[in-house]
């Protein structure tokens, strides 16, 4: 009986640290689409995300992940610090080591895109 609470308890909280929203594929903006899945396996899986000028990604999630930029631009970024215009230059990496929650939409005037490799 105790490994079956064990169990339980533990599919509780993992259930409970996702929040109820998109993840970074799932989400998109207006209805389309902004990322493609380049590679998946059981390990990992990699998003190509693309931005247009005036193109976001909906208020989404990311579990942990390392992210890279072929191709830079201007973002407005809103997320748990709050709402802020960040110049994102091509060659930029950047990484979250936690379950990481925002809003981006492309304020510069070229298309941007990130690839983001999520480790399973």
């Amino acid at each position: 009986m105790k490994v079956y609470l064990y169990i339980v308890l533990l599919f509780l909280v993992a259930c409970a640290s996702k929040p109820d929203l998109p993840d970074a594929f799932q989400a998109g903006w207006k209805g389309e689409s902004v990322a493609e899945i380049v590679h998946e396996d059981d390990n990992i899986r990699i998003l190509r995300c693309t931005f247009p000028p005036g193109v976001g990604h909906e208020k989404h999630y990311h579990e942990p992940h390392i992210g890279y930029t072929l191709k830079g631009s201007t973002f407005k970024i809103t997320d748990k610090e709050g709402t802020r215009t960040v110049k994102v230059p091509t060659g930029t990496t950047f990484h979250k080591d936690d379950i990481y929650i925002h809003e981006v939409v492309n304020i510069g005037d070229s298309t941007a895109v990130f690839l983001i490799i999520e480790p399973k």
